[in-house]
């Protein structure tokens, strides 16, 4: 049980808040797991939110550095700043988590710039370093040493989710995609289908005690398959499949159940 104030309670507060899909998965995890999750999923929104708030690049940049400096004390095992996210966060990071996560924030960077990117390798490496990173950090932290299926996965569901966003990242003059032909959109999604065939094959090195980080995936194959169908979804932003096969492929734990 969560103590109310804490803030491990906080941090699954601004997890529920600002990414549903990962507070659902965390609150299908044991009580345990979730002590891991929760920092990790704050963390990843704060950082995530900090090109989007502000309009001065200069001031976006600042609040990037104040985690990577978060982070570094973290890695050094010494005293951290006092924050609702930090402490706890420091609490199941060890330094090579770190340097994952700092990897995340540097990736993030090139949210701050209207431009796209500058090919889809560029998108690609944006994507293993946010998605790919979070999941792969995620798993690290429950005890998964070999990182290769939640790296992949963690890739599949990042692409997912970016996908599903081009239409608020239009709307905010964002150029999301570097290439936005059917057939470019139709090649993403089967990049990102490889990465969850790849993430399967490594499935026997992820010990049982990790799956649970696997659970952000339950929806990504689906939702793939639906942009490489019909590429036209995701400028519509009609990806995700009804509400109701949400919570049945959620109740049946989607990518879990198959691994």
């Amino acid at each position: 049980m969560i103590e109310q104030g804490s803030d491990l309670w906080n941090c699954a507060a601004q997890v529920e808040r600002t990414d549903p899909e990962r507070f659902a998965s965390a609150m299908a995890a044991p009580v345990a797991a979730r002590a891991v999750l929760f920092p990790l999923y704050a963390f990843n929104a704060e950082v995530a939110r900090a090109p989007w708030v502000t309009a001065e690049p200069m001031i976006a940049e600042m609040r990037l550095q104040w985690w990577r400096d978060a982070l570094d004390e973290i890695a050094t095992g010494g005293a951290v700043r006092r924050h609702e996210v930090v402490v706890p966060l420091a609490q199941v990071l060890d330094a090579e988590g770190c340097v994952v996560l700092d990897r995340l924030i540097e990736a993030r960077r090139l949210d701050i710039e209207k431009a796209p990117f500058d090919d889809e390798d560029a998108l690609w490496r944006y994507l293993q370093s946010t998605g790919g990173g979070l999941m792969q950090v995620a798993a690290r932290c429950l005890g998964d040493r070999d990182g290769r299926a939640a790296h992949s996965l963690g890739t599949a569901v990042g692409l997912m989710q970016y996908l599903k966003a081009v239409p608020e990242l239009e709307a905010k003059a964002k150029l999301p995609l570097p290439d936005g032909r059917p057939e470019a959109v139709q090649r993403l999604a089967e990049r990102g289908l490889q990465e969850i065939r790849v993430a399967r094959q490594a499935r026997a090195a992820v010990p049982k005690s990790a799956r649970v980080a696997f659970l952000p995936g339950a929806l990504a194959e689906t939702v793939l398959r639906r942009a490489k169908a019909d590429p036209a979804r995701v400028k519509a932003g009609a990806l995700m499949p009804s509400e109701a096969t949400v919570r049945l492929m959620r109740l049946k734990t989607g990518f879990l159940g198959g691994f």
